[in-house]
């Protein structure tokens, strides 16, 4: 059954918020400590404190920067060293990828918004080691909860203007609102001056969550609560998390994931362009990617190349589509998606690894594992496809 977390944005969000949301809700800080050990960076303390939010008890995340003429240096950090310091780390794997996911997202949003390579990009505040160790915690601390699948509901902002160090911006933050425009995220204005939603909270939110919206249906097994720095009066200055596990619903319960859908039809490519096009927009992210058969105009043979997308990919798989197939056009339609809930495991036949997905009552065998152990073994596939079934169940 999967463990899922559901965050309560409704105040605001901010990285250090939600880290201390999920420690509260029971995640071991000693652990989380561990796990950004792997990181390598020197110079810091992370703390947390007991604390009340207008009443509501709460965890504070309290990060000390003991180095802050060195830190300053290097407050300035690049897309490619944040990314090189997170590959050379020894994090786990799904910690590294979680935290790459997230930086990169807000990689691709201040690339467009100076207009500049992503490669070209220098993070300000995001490439300071708190919002670094922010990120990177509420991966760990993700690891720490066994955490699956993450959904958050609608984001709190402020008006107004805020300093950053590119000067005096409109509140919220550019970067805060091409975030939200990249999922169609609901962003609901307060009336407050404060920042109440920063990057590195959003960010985290729109690179990790499945949706946005309402709870899904789970069983509750904890909650939490990351105070913010302010106590507010008036409203609790918090980010909720609210930890369970998928409880069995409807196929088409709740309101589904919203994706795009990218079609492309083309008459002048080989079906070995095709199958590599379709190779290419799932190692990019694509949820699906396949091609139908059609008949165009003076009827000529052609296919239809369609690719399954979250909202944030739409431009590299788009960029994909036609690089790869050279359509002088695409068409898109926004589609919602209801992924059905999955468990995957690993079963061992005759000393090979083969991972298998389970979902109610069916059990599907990871095609490439199984013949990988068929060919080593010299035994038909259709043996270990059964066996590693029969070991499933």
């Amino acid at each position: 059954m999967s463990r899922l977390a559901w965050f309560n944005c409704t105040a605001g969000t901010a990285g250090d918020m939600t880290l201390a949301a999920l420690v509260d809700a029971g995640a071991d800080s000693f652990a989380v400590g561990a796990i950004l050990g792997g990181l390598k960076i020197d110079d810091y303390a992370l703390t947390f404190e007991r604390t009340q939010r207008s009443g509501v008890s709460a965890t504070r995340a309290i990060v000390a920067v003991h180095d802050h003429q060195a830190e300053h240096q290097h407050h300035h950090r690049s897309w490619s060293n944040i990314s090189q310091l997170l590959q050379n780390s020894e994090l786990p794997d799904r910690v590294r990828a979680r935290a790459l996911t997230v930086f990169h997202v807000l990689a691709e949003v201040e690339a467009k918004i100076h207009n500049v390579s992503i490669d070209d990009i220098e993070f300000h505040e995001v490439g300071s080691v708190d919002a670094i160790i922010d990120i990177v915690g509420v991966c760990a601390a993700l690891e720490v909860l066994n955490i699956e699948k993450i959904f958050c509901g609608n984001i709190a902002v402020g008006h107004g203007h805020i300093n950053t160090a590119h000067g005096v911006l409109p509140n919220p933050a550019p970067a805060v609102t091409a975030l939200c425009a990249l999922r169609n995220v609901t962003m609901v204005g307060l009336d407050d001056h404060r920042e109440l939603a920063t990057p590195t909270g959003v960010a985290l939110m729109v690179a990790l969550a499945e949706s946005f919206g309402v709870m899904p249906s789970m069983g509750v097994h904890a909650v939490g609560y990351g105070a913010g720095t302010a106590d507010i009066s008036g409203r609790a200055n918090v980010v909720q998390v609210i930890i369970g596990d998928a409880t069995e619903t409807s196929v088409l319960s709740g309101t589904g994931q919203t994706v795009q859908l990218l079609e492309a039809n083309v008459d002048d490519v080989t079906g070995e362009v095709v199958a590599h096009t379709i190779a290419s927009l799932l190692s990019a992210g694509a949820h699906d990617a396949w091609a139908s058969p059609i008949v165009m105009k003076k009827g000529r043979p052609a296919f239809t190349v369609h690719a399954l997308c979250d909202s944030s990919l739409i431009e590299k798989i788009a960029a994909i589509l036609v690089r790869e197939t050279g359509t002088l056009g695409l068409r898109g339609t926004t589609l919602q998606r209801w992924p059905q809930t999955r468990t995957e495991k690993t079963v061992t036949i005759d000393g090979y690894d083969i991972r298998v997905k389970i979902s109610g009552n069916r059990v599907k065998v990871e095609y490439d594992d199984a013949l990988l152990a068929a060919t080593a073994l010299n035994i038909p596939l259709r043996e270990v496809l059964l066996r590693a079934e029969q070991s499933a169940q």
